[in-house]
């Protein structure tokens, strides 16, 4: 599972775990030694949860996830990633949800849809195709 770093991923990891989830990726567009710091603040040692750069925003660009909305760059947020979580099984993408509406492109303000529960939620009920 990847998810762009939001909340529920950690606190979940045993309902996670229960779900099948084997590992919870998150990454966003920056450098490997940020996001190295942010995990060791975050506490992820010994979780389920593994923290990613994706400095030249590669997987971001593969993943169609960059933020094109003018807003963020307006502001100086140049290729900035949607904030969005899905479910892969042996590298297939079986089920995605991204956290955006037209006046919150980052989905800063309405997270509800990527974060563990809406996650967890998605995988007991079945929903594993896109």
């Amino acid at each position: 599972m990847i998810q762009y770093p939001g909340t529920g991923y950690l606190e979940n990891q045993d309902a996670l775990k229960a779900a099948g989830v084997d590992e919870v990726l998150m990454y966003c567009v920056n450098d490997g030694a940020v996001m190295k710091a942010w995990a060791e603040d975050q506490g992820i040692e010994d979780s389920i949860v593994t923290f990613m750069g994706d400095p030249a925003g590669e997987l971001t660009r593969e993943l169609d996830m960059f933020i094109t909305h003018p807003g963020p760059p307006s502001v100086g947020l140049l290729g900035r990633t949607k904030r969005f979580a899905l479910h892969a099984v042996d590298g297939v993408i079986k089920m995605i949800n991204i956290s955006e509406k037209p006046d919150d492109p980052a989905g800063d303000d309405f997270p509800e849809s990527s974060c563990a529960p809406a996650m967890l939620e998605a995988l007991k009920a079945g929903k594993d195709e896109l």
